[in-house]
């Protein structure tokens, strides 16, 4: 089983075009995990292209330009990326929200206010499950 620890080492990308939400998610995560942000879909793809890629992304929907669908669909419809991890953290608190943005990818779906222990727990739930299938596969391959 994966160690808290080497979860340390996980980069987790925060897209969100609000300035406190990010500045609330970073404080959030910065003693866990190494965080990087956006603040807008263009830049979040562009950072989620780049390597390292991040280890998991938490993706606001509301966002101008390029809401987090968009960014979501852009992501699993690309190779380079279709497997990095999306968790949506949004106001859209509806079921048809949510089932649409599970359909199109994300792993998880998080409503606003953000419960912090909730968030926390999603992460590490969701890192320790790919930590541990990634495991397997190598085990496998040898």
């Amino acid at each position: 089983m994966e160690s808290n620890s080497s979860l340390l080492k996980s980069t987790i990308l925060v897209v969100d075009d609000t300035p406190e939400n990010l500045w609330f998610m970073s404080s959030l995560l910065k003693s866990r995990y190494h965080v990087k942000i956006a603040t807008n879909g263009l830049k979040a793809i562009e950072i989620a292209r780049a390597h390292p890629q991040p280890d998991l992304i938490l993706l606001d929907i509301v966002m101008p330009e390029m809401d987090g669908y968009e960014v979501c669909l852009t992501l699993k419809g690309a190779a380079e990326t279709n497997d990095i991890p999306i968790i949506f953290l949004t106001g859209r608190a509806t079921a048809e929200d949510e089932a649409h943005g599970r359909m199109i990818g994300a792993i998880d779906y998080i409503t606003k206010p953000i419960d912090s222990d909730r968030v926390l727990a999603s992460i590490d739930a969701h890192l320790t499950a790919i930590a541990m299938a990634n495991a397997c596969e190598k085990k496998h391959s040898q």
